[in-house]
């Protein structure tokens, strides 16, 4: 007659986990059988492994994404300034209008 080690109920001779507890018979044991726990673990530790290489794509696509807007916004900034004939004011290179004396800038 078995019992388990961990909650002393009786066991079945070929029982590998207690029906009880769910611990590991020494039949179990002997056998090799894996925890569900066992798997749980695996389970989560594969899930580690794939979320790691997620995030470390993730990481390099918003680093070459900020990239891009950083030498986007570093190009918008040297353009040339558009010079008033009015009052000579620089204006931004997609202005209209002037924004000092409001006298049209570029004909179309």
């Amino acid at each position: 007659m078995t019992y388990c080690s961990n909650c002393g109920e009786k066991l079945p001779e070929d029982a590998l986990f207690c029906p009880k507890c769910g611990a590991k018979t020494l039949k179990g044991a002997e056998a090799n059988v894996p925890n569900s726990t066992d798997e749980l673990k695996d389970a989560f530790a594969k899930m580690g492994r794939e979320l790691d290489k997620a995030f470390s794509v993730a990481a390099k696509e918003i680093n070459a994404a900020f990239q891009t807007a950083s030498e986007n916004i570093q190009k918008s900034l040297k353009k040339e300034k558009i010079v008033c004939p009015n009052c000579g004011e620089k204006n931004p290179n997609n202005a209209i209008y002037c924004y000092n004396c409001g006298k049209k800038l570029k004909a179309e």
